[in-house]
């Protein structure tokens, strides 16, 4: 284990050192890795006060120096990226192999920003269109909110805040970043790349940390003209009804689905399914959840995804070839094991894993599950995915959409003409065929309907997130 890393608190470029810290322990290890200042809410309206200042003083920097500002960040990022990855592995349990690969993607999320933001601009308007109009030279253009709030997760503890200070930093705001408890030098880290960048603008980005008392002033406050906010759909919840008259930008629960088909590829789809159910300890909102299995090869798909789970390699995050790690915390642990107990009570059955193993919660297919089911109800953040029987198509889209959550759903089938259905029926933000609703690429706009969130991310669409638009005719 390396030397513990230090969290720092900023308030715009400068620097604060505290006394009083949080300490983050690896939740494989249980060993202090990463400490934290505790913040409270004065901390947050300081750093708004900075943010404010600072966008007012910087609210004209011309664009190609945001754009040489994020480059340089991809760049050292990409040549740091073992180091990062050292750290989201210590502080979240991630497998050392998938740390790198959401280093390399935050890099490519900054870099994919930088690309956007060339291509961030307005259009011209024929005021004369009607007979009621005159000619003018009318057009609109894209310009920075203000101040924007950014709030992150603790599952993709460094890719979702380049999600977020990337487009938000790169359309002209300040940031306040508030990231996750569990993860504090990851941010620390990132946030440090931006402030000390020689292309970067003073004072725009200041990083607080805390847990609601601290999310709570920067939610409420007049200041920040965005919050953009990744979490649960309780917080959401909250936030929606506290933040005022303000842009609020929400990625939320979900609860992700997929249909195999009757004539689909089985074995192709059993693989396929058990990585996205348990990718990152199934702790993603668009792990997959449910799977609704055509009546006719149900029995096969549940031995197929049954012995492709037993496949995976379970334990230590170091290790290169694992696969999964523990859960983030013991209370997660604790539910995880409370969702199967449930499940057997109603009927349903483990026929991979079920049983906690060295304070590793395994990954677990349940059978027999039906729709009264509270397993299948809700999100469970967890490696446990639901096998669910049904006659046909119509059954199962029917039951994938009979959900309060609506981020992304799949479908495994060979037939087109089902598939182009599939994607007109679905009522969900994505929609997969032929692959896991897990799947997704930083480019694409990301986000749900229903209660999974409002708005969307991927660098283009955050852009339009964190920029307003200002009309202008000239007679």
């Amino acid at each position: 284990m390396e030397s513990i890393k230090e969290a720092k608190l900023f308030f715009g470029s400068k620097q604060e050192i505290r006394e009083n810290i949080s300490k983050r322990i690896n939740p494989y290890t249980n060993d202090v890795v990463s400490h934290a200042p505790i913040c409270d809410a004065n901390d947050a309206h300081k750093a708004l006060q900075v943010a404010k200042e600072a966008f007012l003083n910087n609210k004209h920097t011309p664009l190609h120096q945001r754009i040489l500002w994020l480059e340089d960040v991809a760049n050292k990022l990409e040549a740091n990226r073992e180091e990062f990855a050292l750290v989201i592995t210590n502080e979240v349990a991630k497998p050392i192999h998938f740390a790198r690969i959401e280093a390399s993607r935050c890099a490519e999320t900054i870099k994919l920003t930088a690309m956007a933001l060339a291509n961030m601009h307005g259009e011209t308007i024929p005021t004369d269109i009607m007979p009621s109009g005159r000619q003018t030279l009318s057009y609109f253009k894209r310009v920075p909110c203000g101040v924007v709030v950014c709030i992150t997760p603790f599952n993709f503890p460094l890719n979702l805040i380049a999600h977020k200070l990337a487009p938000a930093l790169g359309a002209g705001n300040a940031v306040v970043l508030k990231p996750t408890p569990e993860a504090p030098a990851c941010a620390s880290m990132l946030a440090e790349l931006f402030i000390n960048s020689p292309y970067a603008v003073p004072d725009m980005l200041s990083v607080v940390y805390g847990d609601a008392d601290v999310g709570s002033a920067l939610v409420r406050s007049d200041i920040p003209r965005v919050i953009s906010f990744t979490g649960s759909v309780g917080v959401g919840n909250i936030i929606t009804k506290n933040a005022g008259i303000k842009k609020i930008s929400l990625e939320l629960g979900g609860n992700a689905a997929t249909y195999i088909d009757k004539d689909a590829d089985i074995e192709f789809a059993a693989a396929r399914c058990a990585y996205g159910a348990f990718y990152n300890s199934g702790q993603v909102c668009i792990s997959l959840q449910r799977i609704y299995i055509h009546k006719d090869i149900y029995e096969q798909f549940a031995n197929e995804i049954a012995k492709e789970t037993s496949k995976l390699k379970i334990g230590n995050p170091y290790e290169n070839d694992t696969f999964m790690g523990p859960l983030i915390n013991a209370d997660a642990l604790i539910r995880a094991k409370n969702w199967i107990d449930s499940a057997k009570s109603e009927g349903g059955r483990a026929i991979a894993g079920g049983e906690i193993k060295n304070d590793i919660f395994p990954p677990t297919v349940m059978a027999d599950v039906t729709d009264d089911m509270n397993i299948i109800c809700e999100e469970v953040f967890a490696p446990i995915v639901s096998l669910v029987k049904v006659q046909y198509y119509h059954e199962a889209i029917e039951k994938m959409n009979n959900s309060p959550y609506g981020l992304q759903f799949s479908i495994f089938t060979n037939d087109l003409k089902l598939a182009q259905k599939f994607i007109d029926d679905s009522e969900s933000g994505g929609v997969v065929i032929n692959e896991i609703p897990t799947l997704r690429f930083d480019v694409q706009p990301y986000g749900g309907v229903k209660l999974s969130g409002i708005g969307r991310e991927g660098p283009k669409y955050a852009l339009e997130e964190f920029s307003e638009i200002k009309s202008v005719s000239i007679y």
